[in-house]
């Protein structure tokens, strides 16, 4: 009864599998499709301002006191970085992460829904020392603020 059991689970995952690779090599489904729209340009712009104007639609921020980022002041390994972004603006709609000196400085764009936490955590990498910077949309205007972080090699401080 048993082996009845899993012989059918198998038949039925061997069908749908089968039923999906033929749908794909049809083109019924194609990545494309499924994949979430994201901006491209902004996070392929080689500076801040065409990288903010591209996701942003503008790239005038004011300074906020309200925005807080929680990063080290000197990381060990610039390939994982941790940085927490965290506001009491009212409205947030979205929260950036760039880092400056990047060649392509956008890391990382969050788009909250409405009634969620302003709060943002995740791990960055950095090519070399230089400001981390979060830029805060919130009802419909841009709020940022900066934190240097200092990229050390081997951890040896200098």
């Amino acid at each position: 009864m048993k082996t009845d059991l899993t012989r059918r689970m198998l038949l039925k995952g061997t069908i749908a599998s089968s039923a999906i690779g033929i749908a794909i090599g049809a083109g019924l489904l194609t990545p494309k499709a499924v994949l979430a729209a994201w901006p491209k340009e902004a996070f392929t712009a080689k500076d801040i301002p065409g990288a903010l104007s591209s996701l942003m639609g503008s790239d005038s921020a004011e300074e906020s006191g309200d925005i807080t980022i929680k990063a080290p002041d000197i990381a060990e390994n610039g390939a994982v970085v941790p940085v927490t972004v965290s506001t009491t603006l009212p409205g947030v709609e979205s929260i950036a992460i760039i880092a400056a000196n990047n060649p392509v400085p956008l890391i990382a764009n969050f788009n909250l829904k409405e009634g969620a936490e302003g709060f943002v955590s995740s791990r960055i990498k950095m090519g070399k020392s230089g400001d981390v910077i979060a830029v805060v949309k919130s009802d419909g205007k841009l709020y940022k603020a900066g934190k240097e972080v200092k990229v050390t090699i081997g951890g040896c401080g200098g």
